[in-house]
């Protein structure tokens, strides 16, 4: 399994980095790469993101865990899962999770935003080496869109 997780305080409180990423319409405001949200319900979402030959790809996501933080002192957690069934990752990848956890810190609010991806076949070897070094890099960038967004 492919895992990587980078952490980050942001200079704001709990709620308001909870109402970025609990709202999916918020994605192409912080998330790397998304131009735009479609079919978004309570517990599902689709990203579309282009790529560099200007081509749509739509990657659909299901919600697993939504437990905003409770007052100063509780830590929020929100999960989801990209939907791999029948889409042009189910070669690659067995299971696709984010999982981003906030938790009040004396400057804001500390964010950890972890990526958990079992690969298939041949891609399980040098693949997750790769693979988690991009993960890092789009984890960072997502970090960084946060604290944009956040103002």
């Amino acid at each position: 399994m492919a895992t990587a997780r980078r952490t980050r305080t942001v200079a704001a409180e709990p709620r308001r980095v909870w109402d970025l990423i609990e709202d999916p319409h918020h994605f192409p405001r912080w998330w790397p790469g998304v131009t735009r949200m479609e079919a978004v319900e309570q517990e599902r979402w689709t990203q579309v993101f282009v790529t560099q030959k200007g081509r749509p790809v739509r990657v659909d996501f299901r919600l697993l865990e939504s437990k905003p933080p409770d007052g100063v002192a509780t830590a929020g957690t929100r999960s989801w899962e990209q939907e791999l069934i029948g889409s042009p990752f189910e070669r690659v990848l067995r299971e696709a999770v984010t999982e981003i956890r906030l938790e009040p810190a004396d400057q804001g609010t500390r964010v950890t935003i972890e990526q958990r991806q079992k690969l298939r076949g041949y891609s399980r070897g040098l693949g997750g080496l790769m693979l988690r070094r991009a993960t890092r890099k789009r984890l960072e960038e997502a970090l960084d869109g946060l604290e944009s967004a956040c103002g």
